[in-house]
């Protein structure tokens, strides 16, 4: 209503606006009659409705402070790490070997320490560090391969630089809350992992994530019948004949009493589970924040709330994710260090074997790959002989063209066409070149559509990471159809209008809904090419650590 005031609106079209009750009306008109008797009456009221107005931010916890050397503060000693790491994988600064890599070091830290965040980074480099002490292999993944900072860190393999990563899709300027850095672990070490950051941090002030399991219909179905008195056999046996994730089927033979009730508890919370590898840290007790109990494993206290209330009440989210084939890499690469095998003198480590070995290649292409990591299913099998890779960005596009998304999207026969020289590499406007050239016109990756924005319509990088939001979400139309101005705006600025226009817009909107992030595919290719190469040299041994990951 005083929105509508401020536009001059009058009741009736206020009546459009609120819920058909006359309460609600009467409210509306006399509102108007107070605004105009008192003009600024009505604004005065919501200002201070505003301050008096709960907010959960206001309850918001930060990070417990992390300890840094005398002299230091959080954010100056991020850069002394930085800096040592960075010259270690980049060269001193302005003789580095990537060109450019100094002055993309020096940009994200100074966005990092503007936003508030160094103390976050200094957490995660500790946790990797924690891994590297007691020869547990791990690497961040996610939106984090974007970052140089974290690659100067060790905290990814992916060199961000080399690979002209967008940081933007990790963080922004815009952003409010914290940037989002998972860590694969292997899977059978995971749990010292979670026992170093209780150890660290306390119980009092880290626990983990809950999961709320939902109802779905082989468990409902499951209930409902056991509740209403039939046996655990007859329960088990009409639940097992749903398939899995399938709506309950009509010509199932239930009672109507237990299809009935199995209905309405779909999608009703059933108990608490333990989010995959989510944890939180805070400055003050959790207790303070928010209800935690102790799970059912032995050494763990979890959250009595999801991932999503933790995200509304500003809680800082740590994934720690467990990765059978990382527990693989480790067993295999120990194995050979027993036995004395090397390689160039040293033992062999994930991210040192080189990514040339033209063998390596001819496995893939043979799609011979059983056990290798992420490209063993039958598409992917069905796949790698018509793509042929021969190259590491190959196995990033491989990872991410053989998807529902892109499969769904009619990207993977255009892209293996053009691959193979049957189809002629087309851009539906010159400036889309520089963003999809890699993937020969076919859009595939996050970062290529927010690349579009900048390139087509002059969007701020930080623009560019709002569109990409608004455009996988559909709960934000009204922020959808402002970007959407904004871009038609920037492209009829560069000469890009009518039909054209349109349909740039058109594919950016199906592109949305199924772009794979370039950071996760080039991160998997890593343990792609690492597990391929195990299988190639050392068969024996890799099948071994297969077998007792």
């Amino acid at each position: 209503a005083l929105a509508a005031t401020r536009a001059r609106a009058t009741v009736e079209e206020i009546e459009g606006w609120l819920p058909a009750h006359p309460a609600h009306l009467r409210s509306a008109e006399q509102m108007l009659r107070l605004h105009h008797r008192h003009p600024h009456a009505v604004e005065a009221a919501a200002r201070l409705a505003d301050e008096l107005s709960f907010d959960l931010t206001l309850i918001a916890p930060d990070l417990p402070p992390f300890p840094v050397p005398e002299g230091h503060t959080e954010a100056s000693w991020l850069r002394a790490l930085t800096e040592r790491g960075a010259a270690e994988r980049y060269g001193a600064r302005g003789a580095e070997r990537t060109p450019g890599a100094w002055a993309t070091i020096d940009k994200e830290l100074a966005i990092i320490t503007e936003l508030g965040f160094p103390g976050y980074f200094l957490i995660v480099h500790e946790i990797v560090d924690f891994c590297r002490s007691r020869g547990i292999l791990a690497q961040g993944r996610g939106s984090a391969a974007n970052s140089a900072v974290c690659f100067a860190l060790g905290i990814t393999a992916v060199d961000a630089v080399r690979h002209k990563m967008l940081f933007e899709r990790f963080l922004s300027p815009g952003r409010s809350g914290p940037p989002d850095i998972d860590v694969d672990i292997e899977s059978k070490r995971r749990e010292e992992v979670i026992q170093f950051v209780y150890e660290r941090y306390s119980r009092e002030h880290a626990a983990q994530v809950a999961n709320v399991i939902q109802y779905r219909p082989r468990s409902a179905v499951r209930d409902a019948a056991r509740a209403l008195g039939y046996g655990a056999g007859q329960a088990d046996a009409w639940s097992k004949q749903i398939e899995r994730w399938r709506e309950i089927p009509e010509d199932l033979p239930l009672p109507e009493p237990v299809r009935e009730i199995a209905t309405r508890m779909l999608r009703l919370p059933r108990h608490l589970g333990i989010h995959s590898g989510g944890m939180v840290l805070c400055d003050r007790p959790v207790i303070d924040v928010c209800p935690v109990e102790w799970a059912t494993m032995p050494g763990r206290t979890v959250l009595q709330w999801d991932k999503d209330d933790c995200a509304d009440a500003g809680l800082v989210k740590f994934d720690l994710l467990g990765l059978g084939m990382l527990t693989a890499l480790r067993i295999a690469f120990d194995e050979l260090t027993a036995r004395g095998i090397l390689h160039e003198g040293r033992p062999i480590d994930l991210h040192e074997i080189p990514q040339d070995d033209p063998r390596v290649y001819d496995l893939l292409c043979a799609a011979d790959t059983v056990g290798i990591f992420q490209v063993e299913s039958r598409a992917q099998m069905a796949t790698l002989p018509r793509l042929r890779p021969r190259t590491f960005y190959d196995i990033v596009v491989e990872v991410a063209l053989i998807r529902p998304g892109p499969i769904q999207g009619g990207s993977v026969n255009p892209y293996i066409r053009r691959r193979l020289g049957r189809e002629a590499v087309t851009y539906l406007h010159e400036s889309l070149k520089p963003a999809l050239g890699k993937t020969l016109g076919v859009p595939l990756f996050q970062e290529q559509l927010m690349q579009i924005a900048i390139d087509v319509a002059g969007f701020s990088p930080g623009e560019a990471d709002q569109l990409r939001q608004a455009m996988g979400s559909k709960r934000s139309v009204e922020r959808m159809e402002r970007l959407r101005a904004r871009l038609y705006e920037g492209m009829g600025e560069r000469g890009i209008t009518g039909d054209v226009a349109d349909r740039i817009y058109e594919k950016l909107v199906a592109f949305a809904s199924y772009g794979f992030p370039e950071s996760h595919s080039v991160s998997f290719a890593y343990l792609v090419y690492a597990s391929a190469w195990l299988k190639l040299h050392y068969p024996a041994a890799f099948c071994a650590a297969l077998l007792n990951a």
